[in-house]
């Protein structure tokens, strides 16, 4: 388990900026839920986080989207944001900062940037002949084409000669190399990071840096030349130290950077893992700890996207199933860092037989059981020793039940929110098992109280540290299961102890959490 403490900096995670062309999908709601889940989890741990999310609002495509609605761009974008920051309030993120690419604080810090970079010579102008493609930004040589189209998006290019300002990023290519391979933990998952020492494999072009106003107007006015905007990219990527104020604040900055965690799509690591820490080395800045690159969601073997067509409205499905419903789909269908199969009929079978059969049935089960036999009030539990089974029964439980913290620090520190849910999941299911062993019902009749006390405390005890441990993936159903018990917001990792149920407290016995879907 990371031992920082929370006199130390804060946890500092980000999401990418989304590009506001288009409604958010849910690719942008899976990024979102998964930071804001490990954002959760170092609150849960005692730390302090901060979470940075925001939009990306020049360039091109935005250009374009703005003139095709007959407005202008700064018009459009200021539309389409609130879309983005609903979603994420209607998703439950607790983001702590909402940054935009259009903010001017930005705006001066990437111009501060660039003459920095400019002072050290690490920027020329010069003429540049290439392919461009406008889905991606990006230009191309001849060479890096496949079969004539840019070989990210697939889709064509254009040929374009200009003259432009371009970053040395081929003089870093040698220490980019060396540091990947000396800092393991810097790209993950592993497949990833082979992905980027491939790429560096050839050599590296210097980075175009700016457009002509000629050709885009909508983009940071370059600080040296009335000429040129800046290339959106170069701009988008210095929000996440203009966020925490670099040369602005140098004590805040400082006391938040470096990042610990960048989560992005896979899609967009390259400009993470290779622009990036080139920019931050160019400028002496330190690098951030993790670039997490996730994969995609896909339906019917496609990529969810905007340009393709087959977008999901996340917004839509919370109303349908529920904010927990959609983060536990997300979190638990796949491992980060491998694609997932989006299918809304496994969603309802998830809701249905992990939500509603398993942890919804429990609690209520629980809950009904001390309501017939206790009046809902925790029984007083007896000193003189039980029938050997049943305390074999209860020990088991109990055990399983503690284990959970080491397990799902683990987990967590390994970045496998998947596994962290098994985890959960196997003492939940082991709870139902408990039950049925155990037979309650059998105990009442045979009036062994004494027994049937120690097995429904050990039970509601088991239900309650699950559900602290669930406080970070399932934040609204955790919290309404620890409700009942009376725990107040925010259970924290020290208050994971058991027998902290209090004799003669009343539960409260709660409706059923997941409703069955038909």
């Amino acid at each position: 388990m990371d031992t920082r403490v929370s006199l130390m900096k804060p946890y500092y995670i980000t999401t990418p900026l989304y590009y506001v062309n288009a409604r958010p999908h849910i690719g942008h709601a899976y990024t979102n839920i998964l930071c804001d889940t490990f954002a959760r989890w170092r609150k849960f741990l005692g730390e302090e986080v901060f979470f940075l999310t925001g939009t990306d609002e020049h360039g091109t495509k935005i250009d374009r989207a703005a003139r095709e609605q007959g407005m202008d761009p700064k018009t459009y974008v200021d539309q389409m944001v609130p879309q983005f920051q609903e979603l994420w309030r209607v998703l439950g993120i607790e983001y702590d900062f909402f940054i935009r690419t259009t903010d001017e604080e930005h705006k001066k810090i990437v111009q501060q940037v660039l003459k920095t970079l400019e002072a050290k010579s690490e920027i020329y102008r010069s003429s540049y002949k290439g392919w461009y493609c406008t889905p991606c930004e990006s230009f191309w040589t001849k060479l890096q084409l496949v079969n004539s189209k840019c070989p990210d998006c697939k889709r064509d290019v254009q040929e374009l000669g200009e003259e432009n300002y371009f970053f040395k990023l081929s003089k870093y290519q040698q220490w980019l190399i060396q540091y990947l391979n000396e800092h393991p933990e810097f790209v993950q998952p592993e497949i990833r990071k082979n992905e980027i020492l491939g790429f560096l494999r050839e050599p590296l072009e210097d980075l175009c840096i700016t457009r002509p106003r000629s050709r885009l107007a909508w983009g940071i006015d370059y600080p040296t030349s009335k000429d040129h905007v800046v290339y959106v990219w170069f701009d988008a990527l210095i929000n996440y130290v203009s966020a925490v104020k670099y040369g602005v604040d140098e004590k805040k900055f400082k006391s938040i950077w470096p990042a610990d965690v960048h989560m992005v799509g896979k899609d967009i690591l390259r400009q993470h893992a290779v622009y990036w820490p080139i920019m931050l080395k160019a400028c002496g800045i330190e690098m951030p700890r993790t670039v997490m690159a996730h994969g995609w969601w896909t339906m019917e073997g496609s990529k969810v996207s905007k340009s393709r067509g087959n977008v999901v409205d996340p917004a839509d499905l919370v109303k349908r199933y529920g904010t927990d419903a959609l983060r536990y789909y997300f979190l638990h269908e796949t491992r980060l860092g491998m694609d997932g199969a989006y299918s809304e009929d496994l969603l309802i079978e998830r809701f249905n037989s992990d939500l509603a059969n398993d942890l919804g049935n429990l609690v209520f089960r629980a809950t009904s059981m001390l309501e017939r036999y206790f009046s809902l009030k925790i029984p007083v539990l007896s000193i003189k020793k039980q029938d050997d089974e049943i305390d074999r029964q209860c020990t088991s439980l109990r055990e399983q039940s503690l284990s959970l913290l080491k397990l799902i620090s683990e987990t967590m520190e390994r970045f496998e929110p998947q596994g962290a849910i098994d985890a959960i999941w196997a003492v939940i299911r082991s709870g139902n098992r408990f039950v049925e062993q155990t037979k309650p019902w059998v105990l009442a009749k045979e009036k062994k109280m004494d027994s049937l006390s120690l097995v429904l405390t050990t039970l509601l005890e088991s239900i309650r540290l699950t559900s602290m441990m669930l406080t970070p993936f399932l934040p609204v159903s955790s919290q309404k299961i620890l409700d009942l018990f009376g725990v107040g917001q925010r259970p924290q990792a020290r208050d994971f102890k058991w027998g902290s149920l209090t004799p003669g407290f009343c539960v409260k016995k709660g409706e059923p959490l997941f409703p069955k879907v038909e």
